[in-house]
Formats: C-alpha cells, sequence, structure tokens
C-alpha cells in the first residue's frame, strides 16, 4: 500500500484481536497512518452490515481502509463493484483470500450516499500475486 500511495485518511477497524493486529502491522509501513476506528458492528458481519457501517461512519473521507472478516468483506467487494478490470473482477468473484486488498473507486464524496454497483475496481491484489511478483 505505501509503495504504491495508497494511504486511508479513515480506517475502520473490526474489534477482534486479528483485525487489530493486521491493521498494526499497516500502520507501521504508511508514512502517516490514520488513527484506527474500532467498531465491533464489523465482526462477522455480512455485508449488508458493513455497507451500513461504512454509509454512517465513512463521513466525508477521500480514502477509507476496512479491516473485517470474510465472507461479509468479500459479499461487499462484489456488491459494490460495477466495473473495472475484468480479470481481476473474475479473480474477486472467486474468491477474496485472508489479506486479499481490494481497491475500489467511488464517484460519491460522501459515504452515506455510497450504493450497490457504485465503484469501480482498481485494483486486487492477493498474497499470491505479491509473491508471483517478487519473483519476477
Amino acid at each position: 500500500m505505501a509503495r504504491h500511495g495508497l494511504a486511508p485518511v479513515t480506517a475502520l477497524v473490526s474489534g477482534a484481536q486479528r483485525t487489530r493486529e493486521t491493521w498494526e502491522q499497516v500502520a507501521v509501513e504508511l508514512s502517516t497512518p490514520p488513527v484506527a476506528a474500532y467498531d465491533e458492528r464489523l465482526y462477522n458481519a455480512g455485508g449488508g452490515a458493513i455497507l451500513k457501517v461504512l454509509k454512517q461512519a465513512g463521513g466525508s473521507a477521500a480514502t477509507l481502509l476496512v479491516i473485517a472478516h470474510n465472507p461479509g468483506l468479500h459479499d461487499l467487494a462484489r456488491t459494490l463493484i460495477a466495473s473495472g478490470d475484468v480479470e481481476w473482477r473474475e479473480q474477486l468473484n472467486e474468491r477474496l483470500p485472508t489479506a486479499g486488498l481490494v481497491v475500489i473507486d467511488f464517484a460519491v464524496e460522501d459515504w452515506s450516499k455510497l450504493h450497490a454497483h457504485a465503484g469501480r475496481l482498481e485494483r486486487f491484489v492477493t498474497p499470491r500475486s505479491l509473491a508471483e511478483a517478487n519473483r519476477v
């Protein structure tokens, strides 16, 4: 994320221990990490429940990082994406692995206006794709 200039303004993190640990590992790599907002509603939430949290807690943040759980995050990503790289979309439809990163660009400036099929898939990074890129 840091190498590609993906710096969130806000981080919404499930209150679970493993998501907190994930955020701590991400935060140390960012030059100016935001303070994380830990939200218990994200714990094992479905896609619709996560969307509700984003709409309520996202405010007007230009970039938002969500660290939560599958299958909810996977369902949400598939629901939000309307366009983007076809190969990435097909891969994401199949699976969002642990530690996967989905970058979605939205035309909306206010998270409360977020809705299904509002986004464009900008990146889909998996641990496997990182390993393959590092071998080259």
